[in-house]
């Protein structure tokens, strides 16, 4: 898969996503973000395990911007998906959005993650070839 290209990943609405009225918790969103990142770089051939224990190095939510649009309910069918905005020498610009199934646009992020030096916690360039055809 190229990294260019939008990703998205299914998600379904459990109960454990909901407030008692079956409303998805606004946290529950960054689970879901998350989530399809996670699989995103995984479809790119990374495993964050194996990156992590190789190189002492892993990736970090820098900051991130969200826009609830619409709530998801529970049961819904949501997609996530997961395109490159930026790619610096040690972040990536994540443009993402969670819709229902049908269309309907729900939750707009931009996510920024560092690539980080997890024992000086500092952030530190990521690895030219990490991602081949992505680079800043």
């Amino acid at each position: 898969m190229s990294p260019t290209a939008p990703f998205t990943w299914p998600v379904r609405v459990y109960w454990e996503d909901t407030d008692a009225g079956g409303v998805v918790y606004h946290a529950s969103y960054l689970r879901f973000l998350e989530r399809a990142r996670s699989e995103w770089l995984r479809a790119q051939g990374v495993d964050q395990s194996a990156f992590r224990e190789a190189t002492g190095l892993a990736f970090m939510v820098r900051a991130m911007e969200l826009d609830f649009l619409r709530p998801a309910l529970l049961d819904d069918e949501l997609s996530v998906t997961v395109a490159v905005k930026a790619w610096r020498s040690a972040s990536i610009l994540f443009d993402q959005a969670i819709g229902r199934a049908d269309g309907t646009e729900l939750v707009r992020a931009q996510v920024r993650v560092a690539c980080v030096d997890l024992n000086r916690m500092r952030p530190t360039p990521i690895p030219a070839d990490l991602i081949p055809g992505l680079a800043p």
